[in-house]
């Protein structure tokens, strides 16, 4: 046990971290490169409302479906081939939105594109464990940070890169980074080396997950996991036409106030787990996470034209709601199976929940020919919220009847 505590980092594994790295560059990028130049795609490929809805609400709706059905692809093979294919997926998916020439390839593109992601979120974690066992916490710090800047450097550039060399070349120019990443993991495979025995990617017991369905608790985290989902999802499909509508600023500005909003993201999940863990009433941080959105909603309807960066860092600090659902699962729960059962449901019922968030924007707003609606429809759905923080509030485990 002491030699693998003092193994260097990269002894003997330095592809592994290199490709570990590089596959949470590409799981983020995705989502948020498409909204700041959904302008540029439109004056090309007429997008209604409902589509660019869609393309919201794919990204929990794959990560849904393939937090369940890649363990099943794991058993039939080991995590690295597997990864691989998710890799060429993503690829595949930022060349086929490129190209798109109708907004049926478009979406397709996404959609492929957003099952590799859905895949890489599930694969991350035991490739780390198997890597890695002796440096869990740094390298998970490590992933997880680069997953927050693949998310807010995107809109950052894909704008000035479409006025140079058009909205083809801004989005298909991320199928580099997947290529790139793939290259470690071939390499590895090519070699055939492996690092001890594939960890098994859990599945919860069919047995225990029957039983969340009448769990106040599972339902309270589905409900803080489902609201996170759904804001941060409508934002990154539709922040950056609402601003320039509602606030005036230009494409450019819009981008770099969708990065300001992935970015506020980071703060949070480092100092969450922590404060949570420490916490008697953690109920305080809902209803902190409730003020935040509805304070950024509010400034976005009363004066949207300024302190607008306010507004944003407010409505993106309100998905601190996504950690502190993330430290519960394992707060919540006395068991092994308890903690895997809890962490399924509630991450697939909270993502399928995120995903009405793009789709009902899209939807209002085409119905109501402005933001007001939906922006007051996302201020209400975080009001109501409130009612999981007494439920997290107590300190019962799921397997005592929670």
């Amino acid at each position: 046990m002491n030699a693998a505590l003092e193994r260097p980092l990269l002894a003997g594994r330095f592809l592994a971290f290199v490709g570990i790295i590089l596959v949470a560059a590409n799981l983020r990028a995705a989502v948020s490169a498409l909204s700041p130049i959904l302008g540029r795609v439109s004056d090309e490929i007429p997008l209604s409302p409902l589509a660019i809805g869609v393309v919201g609400a794919l990204p929990p709706i794959c990560f849904a479906v393939f937090g369940i059905v890649t363990p099943m692809l794991v058993r039939r093979a080991r995590l690295e081939p597997v990864l691989v294919v998710a890799l060429v997926a993503i690829l595949a998916g930022h060349l086929l939105r490129s190209a798109a020439g109708n907004v049926s390839l478009l979406l397709l593109g996404s959609a492929v594109a957003f099952a590799g992601l859905g895949v890489g979120n599930v694969l991350l974690p035991p490739l780390v464990k198997k890597y890695f066992p002796d440096r869990i916490a740094l390298v998970t710090t490590l992933y997880v940070t680069m997953m927050s800047v693949s998310a807010f450097i995107p809109p950052l550039v894909v704008v000035p890169v479409a006025d140079a060399a058009g909205w083809r070349v801004s989005l298909g120019m991320w199928a580099v980074v997947s290529f790139v990443a793939i290259i470690p993991w071939v390499s590895a495979l090519v070699r055939g080396r492996r690092n001890g025995d594939t960890p098994h990617v859990e599945e919860a017991r069919s047995d225990v997950v029957r039983r969340l369905w009448r769990s106040p608790l599972a339902w309270a985290l589905a409900s803080v996991f489902g609201l996170s989902s759904m804001s941060a999802y409508a934002m990154f499909a539709w922040l950056p036409p609402m601003l320039q509508d509602i606030a005036g600023v230009d494409e450019a500005t819009a981008g770099a106030l969708l990065s300001v909003f992935a970015l506020m993201g980071f703060p949070a999940g480092l100092l969450i787990p922590i404060v949570a863990s420490r916490m008697k009433n953690v109920a305080w941080l809902v209803y902190l996470a409730v003020a935040l959105f509805v304070g950024g909603y509010a400034g976005l309807l009363l004066i949207p034209s300024t302190f607008t960066i306010v507004w944003v860092a407010l409505i993106g600090l309100g998905p601190l709601l996504f950690p502190l659902a993330l430290v519960l699962i394992n707060l919540r729960t006395r068991t092994h199976d308890g903690a895997i059962a809890l962490s399924g449901f509630v991450q697939s019922v909270g993502y399928l929940i995120g995903a009405l968030g793009p789709l009902t924007v899209g939807i209002v707003h085409d119905l109501s020919g402005g933001w007001t609606l939906p922006i007051v429809i996302l201020a209400v759905l975080a009001l109501a919220v409130t009612a999981a923080g007494p439920v997290l509030a107590r300190s019962g485990k799921l397997e005592d009847g929670a």
